[in-house]
């Protein structure tokens, strides 16, 4: 059994009128989806899908077939909406995660550049991978990672939510850690603080929800273009 501590926060930010960024946050499932805004009806999209995983808390640990096809529900829920109301149609959202899964192991979860982190001894890691046209020109070795940060086609995402044919998400498994902390946030973090500015203020903060609290409004202060939304989780015992 993971002992677990987590915290959350969330921001419509400086510029934006509305948020459509949604989450869920229990002891073992914690979801961030960031509906996109250069589509309609993001702010449903996000609410759609999080209110189609969040049933997963009531199975945990989550069996992976389980994991698996909840998700492809989610996908099956936004087409459906957008069939039904042609102001829906063609909604769609990212999705990042972390959940328990079975042998009380962690699944780190991922549909476009919504991410996961995780800081422990000092270090700040990325454990996901954004699915981004950005990202591909980074992989492709065309633009290095500074240069990718003011890319014109940065919010451009390759793979989300609400999409034909689905999306295949990314999902990781880890061995838990006692002490680890996992950082699971929409692009209206990290689009403002740098992974510098994150650990530092991931290893400041005495406990999850401070945590949550100072990198949200840390995102906000330093310009607040974008929904900010942070789910802290700290792992502090297995048993």
């Amino acid at each position: 059994m993971l002992n677990m501590r987590h915290g959350s926060a969330t921001d419509v930010g400086r510029l934006r009128s509305e948020n459509q960024d949604s989450m869920y946050v229990a002891a073992g499932l914690c979801l961030v989806a960031d509906g996109m805004g250069g589509q309609p009806a993001g702010d449903v999209a996000s609410k759609l899908a999080i209110a189609e995983l969040s049933g997963l808390a009531e199975q945990l640990p989550i069996a992976l077939p389980a994991l698996e096809a909840v998700i492809q529900r989610a996908n099956d829920r936004l087409l459906a909406e957008g069939r039904q109301d042609p102001h829906r149609r063609g909604m769609g959202t990212t999705l990042a995660g972390l959940a328990v899964v079975e042998d009380d192991r962690w699944a780190v979860i991922n549909i476009g550049d919504s991410r996961v982190y995780r800081y422990a001894d000092g270090q700040l890691a990325q454990l996901t991978v954004d699915h981004s046209a950005v990202q591909q020109l980074v992989d492709a070795g065309l633009l290095d990672a500074r240069a990718a940060l003011r890319h014109p086609r940065r919010n451009v995402v390759t793979r989300s939510l609400g999409t034909e044919p689905p999306p295949v998400p990314d999902i990781a498994l880890r061995d838990p850690v006692v002490g680890e902390r996992f950082l699971v946030c929409s692009d209206g973090l990290t689009n403002e603080l740098s992974d510098a500015g994150i650990a530092a203020l991931l290893e400041e903060a005495a406990d999850p929800q401070q945590a949550a609290d100072q990198l949200v409004e840390q995102a906000v202060a330093a310009g607040g273009r974008d929904n900010v939304t942070v789910i802290v989780v700290q792992l502090d015992s297995i048993g």
